[in-house]
């Protein structure tokens, strides 16, 4: 075999090494993206079993504000379900369960002696605790959905990564348009 025969041997082998080293980089990115939806679908899990000791709390005060705990306590799962339907839905269920979570907490502010009960102290620290970790587990699940839908989209990546069967993450967007926009603030000089 003489100089060009080698050559072309290394060349072939070269490909090899970038394409196999290509796919379990891909593979990678994949796998931390469903680690990230999972971290997500673990927050709502911890948010939705406090929901109920949290709804028991405010019913003792604030009983005939019915609508606002049935409608907590119907929607209180949905988000975990939703997690079965993909990012989208799960997002959309996330977003509304958040809205029905403000809305108690709204009630809950107009029983200052609620306000004062240490168990709800408690569980409202709580509630924010997991509320912050959800928005660092949508964070960690949208960093790496960009890495895995960088790494498909690449040039020389995406002439393979499709036939490999990788596609793209979407991202986990918040379902509430009306926080997409910044509020139109209007200044009226004093007379």
């Amino acid at each position: 075999m003489g100089l060009v025969g080698w050559v072309v041997i290394g060349i072939v082998v070269l490909l090899l090494l970038y394409a196999v080293g290509l796919y379990n980089r891909l593979v990678r990115l994949r796998a931390l993206v469903k680690e990230g939806f999972s971290g997500i679908t673990v927050q709502l899990r911890r948010r939705a079993d406090l929901i109920p000791n949290l709804i028991e709390t405010v019913q003792g005060y604030a009983g005939h504000e019915r609508a606002t705990l049935e409608a907590v306590t119907a929607h209180r799962g949905d988000a975990v379900q939703a997690a079965r339907g993909g990012v989208a839905a799960t997002a959309q269920a996330d977003a509304q369960m958040t809205g029905l979570l403000g809305r108690l907490m709204a009630v809950a502010e107009a029983y200052p002696d609620l306000r004062a009960n240490q168990n709800f102290l408690e569980l409202q620290d709580q509630l924010a605790t997991i509320e912050t970790e959800l928005q660092g587990a949508r964070r960690y699940y949208n960093a790496t959905a960009r890495d895995l839908n960088t790494g498909v989209q690449s040039f020389p990546a995406v002439l393979i990564a499709r036939s490999m069967g990788f596609t793209e993450e979407p991202y986990y967007e918040d379902a509430d348009s009306s926080i997409r926009s910044a509020p139109k603030v209007s200044f009226k000089p004093a007379a």
